[in-house]
């Protein structure tokens, strides 16, 4: 009799329900990669990075006016003999037919210092601007972080949920039994009943809850649509510093929207001291050179000169003066702008660093209520066994304890994410 290929079907089942299991197993997503996949894609960060770039263009815009200007000339002419051109322009009204070719170039020799401090103006506008893209970095890595923890958090959550579903499940078949064997009232099964489907209301918005936390974690990290992540658990570590005063001056040293204001004050005051220059006299050097290969018999077949050009300003009507004061004011309300951004930083980082001080207290004491909830349970639970109390205290016992294992998840994860905040805060975050 021919044997039966048993043992390659169990096969293909096992390997077609491993398969299965895989495509349902979520990738696993540690806040590292997070991190990574949002400043590798992010839209925000990309068009940033693209107008840092574009700074930097305009410097190259003035630092041109260091180099010669060459221009290629080709000039025509014909008109009939001894027409003269008079009216119109100050000019040469002589016209001589001609055909000409030629180049003309110009140099700057000096403006006494105008275009330099314009060059050094835009060279810090365009580091500034590359500040800019390092604050956004770390304004998206911040919100990564805070949506990632929000997400544990929601998972957290979620566990406590679907655990107090099950634990009242239990406590609903026993006083079911209870009641039918006439040993517990009505009452107490309504009452199990309630607590029951409060749970079940718990465990539905918090599965509405992971939903909407990993919509925002995809979205922080730029990705287009939403995914589901088998998110890693970060280490909790204390507080990296006891000292407020030491960490407000990290952040005034490190946080890049701090020194991008530093930039900007600078580069108004730059700017200020180019519109100074601005009454200054200005030289340029001039070169010309070229052929004429069809000319009137009165030019020669060549020409060539050189010269210089010395711009004074004599009268502009206020303008330069204006422009000046313009720029003094600009400057001053630059340097004001910094001097506000330092104190505001000073109160958000103290505010931040308390935050974070706060946070970490509350997880130790939210440990101790969770354990002094769970023996206030275990007691009441044992009380209600040997009839010694009501429904109500031990319904109240479940509650105390669910909402103590919810404020321990809640105070870890909101720890993290105060400490992400504070690494923001002082520029640590980039």
């Amino acid at each position: 009799m021919r044997p039966r290929p048993y043992p390659l079907y169990i096969g293909a089942a096992l390997l077609g329900l491993c398969t299965a299991v895989q495509a349902q197993t979520p990738p696993q997503l540690t806040l590292k990669d997070a991190e990574q996949r949002a400043l590798a894609g992010h839209p925000g960060i990309l068009a940033a990075q693209a107008a840092a770039q574009a700074a930097q263009q305009t410097v190259g815009e003035v630092r041109a006016a260091y180099y010669p200007t060459i221009f290629g000339n080709a000039t025509g002419a014909a008109a009939p003999a001894n027409t003269r051109i008079t009216a119109g322009a100050l000019n040469n009204p002589s016209i001589l037919d001609r055909f000409a070719l030629g180049i003309t170039a110009s140099q700057l020799v000096t403006d006494f210092g105008r275009t330099i401090d314009i060059v050094q103006s835009q060279k810090l506008r365009a580091n500034a601007q590359q500040q800019d893209v390092t604050l956004l970095r770390g304004e998206v890595l911040l919100d990564v972080d805070r949506t990632y923890f929000d997400t544990l958090r929601a998972q957290a959550v979620l566990r406590v949920a679907q655990q107090t579903v099950q634990t009242r499940q239990v406590v609903v078949d026993q006083v079911t039994a209870l009641a039918n064997s006439g040993l517990r009232s009505g009452l107490d099964l309504s009452f199990a009943r309630v607590n029951l489907s409060q749970a079940q209301l718990l465990r539905v918005q918090a599965e509405g809850d992971v939903q909407a936390a990993f919509a925002s974690l995809n979205t922080a990290m730029g990705a287009p649509q939403t995914m589901t992540y088998a998110l890693v658990e970060e280490a909790m570590t204390p507080p990296s510093s006891d000292d407020a005063a030491a960490v407000i001056a990290q952040a005034l040293r490190d946080r890049p929207d701090v020194a991008a204001e530093r930039l900007q004050a600078q580069a108004a005051e730059k700017f200020a001291e180019a519109e100074r220059a601005l009454v200054r006299p200005s030289v340029a050097a001039v070169g010309t050179v070229g052929v004429t290969p069809y000319r009137d018999s009165a030019l020669n077949d060549h020409y060539s000169a050189a010269g210089f050009n010395v711009t004074v300003p004599v009268f502009t009507g206020g303008l330069y003066s204006a422009r000046r004061g313009a720029a003094m004011y600009e400057a001053q309300v630059a340097d004001q702008t910094r001097r506000d951004l330092e104190n505001r930083v000073a109160r958000d980082v103290t505010q931040a660093w308390v935050q974070v001080q706060t946070s970490f207290q509350r997880v130790d004491l939210s440990n101790q209520l969770l354990a002094q909830a769970t023996d206030a349970l275990d007691l009441a639970q044992q009380r209600y066994n040997l009839g010694l109390s009501s429904i109500v205290e031990l319904t109240q016992a479940q509650l105390n304890q669910t909402e103590a294992q919810i404020a321990v998840a809640t105070a870890r994860y909101d720890y993290q994410a105060r400490s992400a905040a504070l690494k923001f805060q002082t520029g640590a975050l980039r």
